[in-house]
């Protein structure tokens, strides 16, 4: 409840409803298993579930934003951008592992919080949304292009367990 009130919602020319910033909701699972090496020996699992939503790209000049609708485009954008900074160069030290590659976590804060979600002990899942019309294409073509460089990130996940 808190989040939705904090949340921002404004009317662009693209999107009557459109979100002003990014939504990340961590989950946190803990199995813990009693006697389970002996007695009094306890083992404990941890996981940890990143959702996240984010705002799409804005043009400026399809969205007509003005004002605060258009620092909050520029906000979005910048931070759409570090986010792909950081996929390339995690796809690209996937595909080179013997390349030292800097991974640009610290530029936002999103990057931070997903630092473990993202190149981290982790499986990761995107899910985008595409628009079918013409008039989006250069929108949807970015969207594939970015998601096509999140999928080249290989990240081997193990279980993590204390004994």
């Amino acid at each position: 409840e808190t989040a939705t009130k904090n949340r921002t919602v404004a009317a662009t020319n693209m999107n009557a409803t459109s979100s002003r910033a990014h939504t990340v909701v961590t989950i946190t699972y803990t199995q813990l298993e009693i006697n389970a090496k002996g007695p009094g020996k306890h083992s404990e699992k941890k996981a940890k579930m990143n959702l996240v939503d984010l705002a799409g790209s804005e043009r400026a000049e399809s969205t007509g934003a003005t004002g605060d609708r258009l620092k909050e485009g520029a906000a979005i954008n910048l931070s759409l951008t570090m986010l792909g900074n950081v996929i390339t160069a995690l796809a690209e030290k996937s595909n080179h592992p013997k390349k030292n590659v800097l991974v640009p976590y610290r530029e936002s804060k999103l990057t931070c919080i997903l630092q473990d979600a993202l190149g981290g002990n982790a499986k990761t899942i995107m899910i985008c949304a595409l628009s079918p019309a013409d008039i989006n294409f250069d929108e949807t073509l970015g969207t594939l292009r970015y998601a096509d460089r999140a999928k080249q990130i290989k990240n081997v996940a193990v279980v993590n367990e204390d004994a």
